[in-house]
């Protein structure tokens, strides 16, 4: 069985650090750029379906010990607007101890435009035509 692919973004439109909402085959996936590397969540928190599209990207802050701070991670990990759980962006992993909740991931990749082949890339064509000088599309 064939997967389905789907073009999301050429790279040079997609910078570092941005992310994109698609929808596919009726779902909401939120795609992320992080430094180069591309990372796909469904969009909905698994806690209580807040959309991660909306989240705020971060980091982690870590300690060692009382009073030694590290903040690590920055641009992998996407906070919930509803109620502030955490996910890391490439693997969905929850960094809510309480919860074994993970934010469901979706393999991306980046292809060369060169290897995209005639077939699932095909965009639908609409047939045009001018009658008495009225330009008439037909749905």
């Amino acid at each position: 069985m064939s997967v389905a692919k789907y073009v999301i973004a050429a790279t040079a439109d997609f910078p570092a650090g941005t992310r994109r909402l698609v929808e596919v085959d009726g779902r909401a996936i939120v795609v992320f750029n992080v430094r180069g590397e591309y990372f796909a969540l469904l969009n909905r928190c698994p806690h209580n379906g807040g959309s991660l599209a909306e989240g705020v990207v971060t980091g982690l802050v870590q300690s060692a010990a009382p009073g030694a701070y590290q903040y690590t991670r920055q641009g992998e990990i996407i906070r919930c607007p509803w109620h502030g759980w955490e996910f890391d962006i490439k693997t969905g992993k929850s960094f809510c101890s309480a919860i074994r909740a993970r934010a469901r991931p979706f393999p991306v990749h980046v292809e060369d435009g060169g290897a995209l082949v005639e077939g699932p890339y095909r965009a639908e064509t609409i047939p045009v035509h001018i009658e008495d000088a009225y330009v008439v599309l037909e749905a």
